[in-house]
C-alpha cells in the first residue's frame, strides 16, 4: 500500500505531499501555512474551554440560517464529532496511505476553520516525528520510532488517538449533557469513519474497511465497539459498504433535518 522507498521521500512532510492530493475536501499538510488565518493549534482550544462555547454559537447561527433552529443538543454534537475528526483523520490517511502514525498530541495538531459552516476543512501536522514499520525508508532515522509490525502500529495509532480524545473530553464534557458513552461512542465512530473514508477516497474503499478492522479489531475500552463496518447490499444493485454509527449526531432534531439517519443507532435494525 505504501509507495516504494525513494530517495529524499522519508519525511513527514513528504508523506502528507502525496497523501494531500487524494483527499476530498480536507487539507491534509505538514506546519502551518504562511498566512495562518483561520488556523488554530488543538493545544490553543483546550486551553480555553470557552472557545467551544464560541464555536458552538458560530455553529447556532449557522444552523439558524440553515434550518431555522439550532438546537444545543445538536451544536454540542457536530463540535463533538467534528473536533474528534481532526485526530481520527489525520492518523488514518498517513496509517492507509504510508503506514505511519504521527503525533497525535494536542499542540502537535492544527487545523482550519472553514465558513460559513464552521468544520475543519484543513488538517496540520505540527510535529516531524511519526512512528513506522521497519522497511519504511526512515526508519533508523532520528524522527522515526520503528514498530516491529502492522498489528503494533495500529495499536499506537488507536492509543495516540484515545489519549488525545481523553485530553479533549475533560475540557468539553463539562459544558455540554453527554454522558461516558455518548462521547466514547462519538470517538469511536471518528476512527472507524476516518479510515473507512481515506481508502474510499484513494479509490480502495476494501482497503479502509481493512484499515479499520485491524485498527479496531475488537472494543478496546474506552472505545465502544470494534468496526462496525459490513457490507450491504440492495435490491438490483451492487455491494457497497456501509456501518453502524455508535452515536447520534443530533441532527434529527432539527425540524427541516430530514429525520434519523440512515446509519443511526436510534433506528431498528428493520427501519
Amino acid at each position: 500500500m505504501r509507495p516504494a522507498a525513494r530517495p529524499g521521500q522519508a519525511s513527514l512532510a513528504d508523506s502528507l505531499s502525496r497523501v494531500n492530493p487524494v483527499q476530498q475536501g480536507t487539507e491534509l499538510r505538514f506546519g502551518m501555512p504562511a498566512e495562518p488565518t483561520g488556523w488554530v493549534t488543538c493545544g490553543e482550544l483546550l486551553a480555553d474551554a470557552e472557545s467551544f462555547d464560541r464555536w458552538r454559537k458560530v455553529l447556532a447561527g449557522w444552523l439558524l440560517d440553515t434550518y431555522g433552529e439550532a438546537p444545543d443538543q445538536t451544536t454540542a454534537g457536530y463540535v463533538l464529532y467534528w473536533y474528534l475528526f481532526v485526530p481520527a483523520y489525520l492518523g488514518a490517511a498517513l496509517f492507509h496511505h504510508e503506514r505511519r502514525v504521527p503525533s497525535l498530541r494536542p499542540r502537535h495538531l492544527a487545523f482550519r476553520m472553514a465558513w460559513p459552516r464552521p468544520h475543519p476543512d484543513g488538517i496540520a501536522a505540527l510535529s516531524p516525528t511519526f512512528a513506522c514499520l521497519p522497511d519504511d525508508p526512515a526508519a533508523g532515522s532520528r524522527v522515526a520510532t520503528v514498530m516491529p509490525d502492522e498489528q503494533a502500529l495500529a495499536g499506537l495509532l488507536r492509543a495516540r488517538y484515545v489519549a488525545h480524545a481523553a485530553r479533549f473530553f475533560t475540557v468539553f464534557a463539562p459544558g455540554v449533557r453527554f454522558g461516558r458513552h455518548t462521547l466514547w461512542a462519538n470517538a469511536t465512530d471518528a476512527l472507524d469513519s476516518s479510515l473507512w473514508y481515506v481508502g474510499r477516497y484513494a479509490g480502495n474503499e476494501a482497503a479502509g474497511v481493512l484499515d479499520a478492522r485491524l485498527v479496531l479489531a475488537d472494543r478496546f475500552a474506552p472505545l465502544t465497539s470494534p468496526s462496525t463496518l459490513r457490507p450491504s447490499t440492495g435490491a438490483g444493485e451492487a455491494t457497497c459498504w456501509t456501518r453502524r454509527r455508535e452515536s447520534c449526531c443530533f441532527h434529527y432534531l432539527l425540524a427541516e433535518g430530514g429525520g434519523a439517519c440512515e446509519t443511526c443507532p436510534r433506528l431498528s435494525p428493520r427501519d
